[in-house]
């Protein structure tokens, strides 16, 4: 017992200390009230300036926050701009980082909103911005730096000039700061678009091209980022003569960073340069960064992979035939990079197990890295397959990409199968009528057994769908068995074994969402008999209340693409048997959002038919949160009232409303029977008479609705009297050719055929009025007994 005692004691500590919301155990002291106490008869002026000048940090903060407020009033603004403004900059000098990141905050809102006019503003906060922006502690200097680019957006050309150019140009020099020249290239980048060509080229230039040879590395990458701006300021003849120098020998720096930098600057620079410069420059040097990546294997190949779609795509005008091969060779070079040396690297980890244990961590660690380089690598490729189709053309993907689609398809890592199952929608759209080259991809990855891959191509199932009907081949599974919906959609169906096997119901919800759309692809039949089978077992089995509902969507939204009436009014009857009438309470309160569900998709005549009095029978359970969630459809249901018609249902309604209003002992329910009762009485029910003149367009949609409904049952009867009438000329020719024959053996042995004639046809009358007498029913009639029989129930 007593090291039982011991236990629990040391559980309720551990429990105590886990409560790290709690109040501190002391309380204040009277002086520490005291220093946070301010006379609550100051003004917002005077109280701001006492707190900067006195108050607690976090006060100090408030009022920094609170800045853009005092410069709106009209009556406070110019005593704050005197006051309140001086203080603020003084206290900045010595202020914490959350200070400093509260007051960048508030001083780009001052500009944002107009409060303070432009040149006061350069006098004042302008300059503390560029003060700040040097400060020593990074997280401080970025916020101001972040800050002063914004405001350069805002600000005339002018004050940009006069304020910040010069500033700018200084703080470039090779004697500032690596920090400080990482902020000039950021700041020469943003008003490099502000000026005029000749400003930039004569005070701006020199910088861009110093920074561009800076011995630090982060400072050529940085500059290198911004060259993009400054060709666009400068324009074209400029950019050939001054920056593509500069950025072809940034692509050939010796460090990575700098080389990435440079590749994602000639992508970005493409829309500005001419077919010429495309063809002299720029397509042998992308050539030759491609190649050096693959050589060297280092950092910039998956960069290389990433932005291969937008590079192919901007110089797409000016390959020739052979550079655009050369350039769908290196793709399918990079989509199967890696692969090869699996093996390879496998065999080199044995003979570690020799050296000493510093040399074998050290490269264990360089062979995974550069696997995981590899993996993006081939990731990034699949990312970008629907930018190279496009690049390659549809007429030319089965002999050029099809077999790299299927290997990237198929790739041993679920990241890049992940990809290109994300995208396979993309690609569909592309390839038009010849997207059943793809088919056996998709059955593939529907029966992969990861689940983030499944999740790709679930996710988008519509539209591919959607592309293999409208590709020639616009027909249901059941009548062309041979079509490629024939294997898609089986495989798509068998998805949900792995997916209900895993934890992600976002996925399970989403996969149940989707079967809505096999209404297009699959017949009545199959779906009756294939699909809402599945739809009607994850919606009792399924854990997650939204798979729940996704599932009852669905099941519902396919019902009504259901011909035979006797399978929908077995849908509905089991709808309201395993649900309304079931013994867990969390079935039924899964009724009423099935309820909420056929409201939203079905007419209203059909709801108060068929669900109306099984909803409002609820009121009666005995479990309260049923009771609860009733309470919140019941305004739902008096919008679908109409009198006269619906004066029964409205009684009903208000019975089941005094009921719970008189009895109901639970305080949630009463609580929220009264606020039913608050909507409810604010609902005007619409009369028959007055329906068609003012609510016609308010109920246009419910028409729709109604006459889809009736259109089902009229077809529906048409196609059990074209089964009748077909039965029936069946049995007359079975008749006419019996009494042919008879009429044949009759003629061998008598040449008078008219009195056998007549008793041919009063014998084959005989038995057709005994059948009209018999209990045996007419063809057609047993379906009209089970209609009125399904009518009954």
């Amino acid at each position: 017992m007593g090291s039982l005692d011991a236990t629990s004691t040391s559980l309720a500590e551990d429990l105590q200390d886990l409560q790290l919301d709690r109040p501190a155990k002391g309380l204040k002291s009277v002086e520490e009230l005291e220093k946070l106490t301010v006379d609550e008869h100051l003004s917002d002026i005077e109280r701001s300036v006492y707190l900067l000048s006195s108050g607690q940090e976090v006060q100090r903060i408030s009022v920094i926050h609170n800045l853009p407020d005092l410069l709106r009033d009209t009556e406070s603004h110019d005593e704050c701009m005197r006051r309140v403004v001086p203080k603020v900059r003084e206290v900045l000098h010595l202020a914490q980082t959350e200070m400093q990141v509260a007051a960048s905050s508030a001083f780009l809102q001052i500009l944002q909103k107009n409060l303070v006019p432009v040149q006061n503003y350069s006098q004042t906060f302008l300059q503390t911005i560029l003060n700040s922006v040097d400060s020593k502690d990074p997280d401080v200097a970025s916020a101001w730096l972040d800050t002063l680019l914004d405001v350069i957006d805002l600000l005339p050309k002018e004050v940009i000039k006069k304020e910040i150019l010069g500033s700018a140009i200084a703080k470039g020099q090779l004697a500032q700061s690596v920090q400080s020249r990482l902020a000039c290239c950021r700041i020469l980048g943003k008003i490099s678009t502000k000026f005029e060509p000749f400003v930039i080229k004569k005070e701006i230039l020199p910088v861009v091209q110093s920074l561009c040879q800076d011995v630090d590395y982060e400072v050529r990458g940085c500059m290198c980022r911004q060259l993009d701006c400054v060709a666009r300021g400068m324009g074209l003849e400029a950019t050939k003569s001054a920056i593509l120098p500069e950025l072809v020998e940034l692509t050939n720096d010796e460090e990575c960073h700098v080389r990435i930098a440079g590749l994602e600057t000639v992508v970005n620079i493409l829309s500005l340069l001419d077919a010429e410069t495309c063809g002299t420059t720029i397509i042998p040097l992308v050539c030759k960064i491609c190649q050096q990546a693959v050589q060297a294997e280092d950092a910039t190949l998956p960069v290389v992979a990433t932005q291969l779609g937008k590079l192919c795509h901007g110089i797409s005008d000016n390959l020739t035939d052979e550079q655009r091969q050369w350039f769908i060779d290196f793709y399918k070079k990079l989509c199967h990079v890696g692969l090869e040396k699996n093996k390879a690297s496998s065999r080199v980890t044995t003979p570690l197990i020799d050296k000493d244990r510093g040399s074998k961590e050290s490269d264990l660690t360089d062979i995974f890295e550069l696997e995981d380089k590899l993996v993006e690598c081939r990731k990034n490729s699949a990312y970008n397959f629907p930018a190279m189709v496009l690049f390659c053309g549809a007429k030319q993907f089965k002999p050029e990409l099809h077999l790299t689609f299927t290997h990237l398809c198929k790739d041993p890592h679920f990241l890049v199968r992940k990809t290109i199952s994300s995208g396979f929608h993309e690609v569909c759209k592309l390839l038009g009528n010849n997207a059943n080259l793809i088919q056996s991809d998709l059955v593939a990855l529907l029966k992969d057994e990861s689940i983030e891959v499944l999740r790709g191509v679930i996710s988008t199932i519509p539209a591919i769908l959607d592309c293999y009907m409208s590709s020639g081949s616009n027909h249901t599974v059941s009548e062309s068995k041979s079509g490629p919906l024939s294997d898609i959609i089986p495989a798509f169906l068998a998805s949900e074994n792995a997916i209900f096997t895993s934890h992600n119901w976002r996925l399970q919800e989403e996969l149940m969402r989707n079967l809505s759309c096999l209404s297009r692809c699959y017949s009545s039949e199959s779906l009756y008999n294939k699909v809402i089978p599945i739809l009607r077992q994850k919606l009792v089995k399924a854990r997650a209340l939204p798979v729940k509902v996704a599932a009852a969507h669905s099941l519902l939204k396919l019902t009504r693409k259901v011909k035979k009436r006797e399978q929908r009014e077995e849908i509905y009857h089991g709808l309201i048997h395993d649900f309304c009438h079931a013994r867990k309470c969390y079935l039924r309160n899964v009724f009423i959002d099935i309820c909420r569900i056929v409201i939203e998709l079905y007419s209203k005549k059909f709801f108060k038919e068929t669900f109306y009095e099984y909803l409002l029978e609820l009121h009666t359970d005995s479990v309260p949160n049923i009771r609860l969630s009733l309470c919140s459809i019941l305004p739902d249901l008096k919008r679908l009232l109409i009198l006269p018609t619906d004066r029964g249902l409205l009684q009903q309604l208000d019975a089941c409303v005094r009921k719970l209003l008189v009895s109901e002992k639970d305080r949630d329910v009463s609580d929220g029977i009264q606020s039913a009762v608050e909507e409810l009485d604010k609902i005007h029910i619409p009369m028959q008479s007055m329906t068609r003149r003012n609510f016609f367009e308010q109920d246009l949609d419910d028409q729709k609705k109604e006459e889809e409904e009736k259109l089902l049952l009229d077809n529906e009867e048409k196609e059990l009297k074209k089964e009748e009438e077909a039965a029936e000329k069946k049995k007359g020719d079975k008749r006419n050719l019996v009494s042919a024959k008879k009429g044949s053996e009759n003629g061998s042995s008598s040449r008078i055929p008219g009195p056998r004639k007549a008793s041919t046809t009063s014998t084959t009358n005989k038995p057709s009025k005994t059948t009209r007498g018999s209990g045996i029913p007419a063809p057609g009639s047993a379906g009209t007994r089970g209609d009125s029989k399904s009518k009954r129930q």
